[in-house]
């Protein structure tokens, strides 16, 4: 028959999850981990009881975290994933043939490791001879880093926990200075319709350091109110003005992002626009 998660939100909100199974769920020294196989998007991985990610429709987020900053910069060889311990954000930057490094950094070991075991369609790319899976606080490991990397994907989960330091601007000041000159961060910067406060403040604290700001958006089933945003602060080049090498887009054999999606999802509704005001 099935059972459900209940996913609570807001004192007014909540989504409902009907389970088959509970694969696994452990207390970690940083939050509470599970995965359970959903009724209608499969094999789900849960932190203190929110959905991250699920096999159905991770490649939206994943993809659209990914590619409309990898196709904003010309050569991008250096990458740093901070959070994104599942391995979706890491599958879609070894996609490019030019990377020559990835760096991810999670700061629970557990969550690499039940997305190895539980979500290997996710977490595939985890084995690539290119990536280099550090454990430690993105926070941390940010500081002191100079001039390095060409593209830094800050793939965390909501602002909760272990989470809550990474969207401050200390934070992306670090990052900032860990880019190279031509260096982009991107940052998943959360639902516009319920966490217009927290979009605000990652907006304005990228846009204060960061010479070009772009925020842009997608639609995710299974995330809040279904709109999704994330944010790039970009040094020299500016994503709305690329247009996405087609070639290598048909070798991808992408599910979601594709050219027409890169220049629409810049397109703002007017409720967003007003945030930023």
């Amino acid at each position: 028959m099935g059972f459900w998660l209940n996913e609570k939100h807001t004192d007014g909100y909540s989504v409902k999850w009907k389970l088959n199974e509970i694969l696994y769920t452990e207390q970690s020294d940083f939050q509470h981990l599970a995965v359970v196989n959903t009724f209608d998007f499969g094999k789900a991985l849960v932190l203190d009881g929110i959905v991250q990610t699920t096999e159905k429709d991770e490649y939206i987020y994943h993809e659209m975290i990914v590619h409309p900053a990898m196709m904003a910069h010309p050569n991008p060889q250096k990458i740093l994933v901070i959070g994104g311990g599942d391995g979706g954000t890491v599958r879609e930057v070894t996609r490019y043939q030019s990377v020559a490094e990835v760096d991810l950094v999670e700061i629970d070991e557990k969550v690499v490791n039940i997305c190895r075991k539980y979500l290997p369609s996710i977490s595939s790319a985890l084995g690539d001879k290119r990536v280099k899976i550090i454990i430690e606080d993105g926070l941390k490991f940010v500081k002191g880093k100079e001039n390095y990397y060409d593209l830094v994907i800050v793939d965390s989960s909501d602002p909760i926990g272990p989470a809550i330091g990474l969207f401050g601007e200390e934070f992306y000041t670090d990052i900032y200075n860990s880019l190279k000159e031509g260096g982009i961060l991107v940052a998943q910067s959360e639902s516009p319709v319920f966490n217009r406060d927290l979009l605000a403040g990652v907006h304005k604290n990228i846009n204060g350091i960061f010479p070009i700001t772009r925020t842009y958006l997608t639609a995710i089933a299974t995330y809040i109110g279904g709109f999704w945003t994330f944010t790039c602060g970009s040094k020299k080049y500016d994503p709305l003005d690329v247009t996405p090498d087609m070639d290598m887009l048909k070798e991808m054999n992408l599910k979601y992002y594709n050219e027409d999606i890169h220049q629409a999802c810049f397109a703002l509704p007017n409720f967003v626009r007003q945030i930023f005001e």
